[in-house]
């Protein structure tokens, strides 16, 4: 399973998920469901948005679980 590790990140860089909220412009609703690895899919230029905001790379921003991935597909 893939996560995306917005908190993570965040927490590392002393910076809030609400300033995240603001810089991205997003519904609060879908913002919530993202950051909480809720959603189905994220679009790449919200992908390289997250990665400039958090100056990071998309290897920083996701990890996979594969032990998870392998039980959910059973």
């Amino acid at each position: 399973m893939v996560k995306l590790n917005v908190l993570e990140l965040l927490e590392k860089q002393g910076r809030s998920k609400y300033w995240l909220y603001k810089q991205l412009g997003m519904s609060y609703q879908n913002f919530n469901k993202m950051v909480r690895n809720e959603t189905q899919s994220i679009k790449l230029e919200r992908i390289e948005t997250l990665c400039m905001l958090l100056n990071c790379t998309p290897n920083d921003l996701f990890s996979i679980n594969w032990e998870q991935a392998d039980s959910s597909s059973n």
